[in-house]
């Protein structure tokens, strides 16, 4: 039986821009032509192109210094600016729409001396690939195997060997809201605290509202924006709370490997609070300058996760091609 296709539930008609093959590792613009191959180039994100902004504040715990020595996670209040969104490139993508997951959190964080550092996650503990190279073979597979493509197209003969991959993109649940779902910071940075000390750790934010899913009946019922629509209802009723913490590796766990999640039985230590309480300025010139770069990183923080290498000096470029 042929895998089930998980990106024809956007039923949409792929644009092809296929980035040149190499031999070497991609390099950060062949992943954004890759993503463009994927799910077209619409001068707008190249992933994750659907978002809602809103703000609130981020309250650090007194354990989160024990860790690091960041300017954000010590004793001082930081305002962040949020962004809830949709998995692909595609801006108008319906929100009950399977490619839609998984969602995304991503968090900046503002300091009273202006000051940011920023935090990108998503709602699956894991990521598809181990590395930017079979990332990007996965996507020039989504890009060619779009409605009409014989069986086995070119996803189900990537997915029919990369396990984990199937996994990602065949077992994601839909939310009830972007506020009843955790997200899960993927990648490995190493915590540095004023002593000197370090621990390899992610990220991952826990929602105070709980884990809520839909069931197949009601993701048919639901609008093409629902999403987006139920945030900004739910935000006017009162806050939005997640609980940020950090998963700490212990030795033999998979530092360079973001498709590998850790154990649960690893040490989460309470990061923060943060607190969600009003809508953003979601102005189309507001959504474009936003960038969020899990790059922006303050002493105290390091990259662990040689994928962050590529993704980091990626952003740059698609911000660059949306405005």
């Amino acid at each position: 039986m042929p895998i089930p296709f998980f990106f024809s539930l956007m039923c949409v008609p792929f644009q092809h821009t296929e980035a040149q093959q190499n031999n070497g590792t991609a390099s950060p613009s062949d992943m954004v032509d890759a993503l463009h191959s994927a799910f077209g180039n619409h001068h707008s994100r190249a992933v994750h192109a659907k978002g809602i902004i809103l703000e609130g504040s981020f309250e650090p715990s007194k354990d989160a210094a024990k860790l690091t020595k960041a300017f954000h996670l010590q004793n001082e209040p930081s305002r962040v600016v949020v962004r809830f969104s949709d998995f692909t490139g595609i801006p108008d993508i319906p929100d009950n729409a399977g490619a839609a997951n998984p969602r995304g959190l991503g968090v900046r964080f503002i300091m009273p001396d202006g000051q940011i550092t920023d935090i990108v996650s998503h709602s699956f503990n894991g990521f598809p690939t181990a590395t930017t190279d079979e990332f990007r073979e996965l996507l020039l597979a989504i890009g060619k195997s779009g409605p009409g493509v014989a069986s086995p197209n070119p996803v189900e003969t990537f997915l029919g060997t990369h396990p984990i991959a199937k996994t990602f993109l065949t077992t994601q649940r839909m939310p009830v809201s972007y506020s009843t779902t955790n997200y899960f910071g993927v990648n490995t940075f190493r915590f540095t605290n004023s002593q000197g000390e370090s621990r390899f750790i992610r990220y991952r934010f826990i929602t105070e509202d709980g884990e809520k899913f839909l069931t197949a009946e009601q993701i048919a019922k639901e609008d093409k924006n629902f999403l987006q629509t139920e945030i900004r209802e739910r935000i006017g009723k009162g806050p939005i709370k997640f609980k940020l913490y950090a998963q700490v590796a212990k030795a033999g766990d998979a530092i360079e490997n973001p498709s590998v999640a850790w154990p649960e039985t690893r040490m989460l230590v309470l990061l923060g609070e943060m607190t969600i309480t009003k809508m953003g300025l979601n102005t189309e010139e507001e959504d474009k300058s936003l960038n969020i770069n899990p790059g922006h990183i303050p002493d105290g923080i390091s990259i662990a996760d040689p994928m962050l290498e590529i993704r980091t000096k990626a952003y740059p470029i698609s911000v660059k091609e949306r405005q």
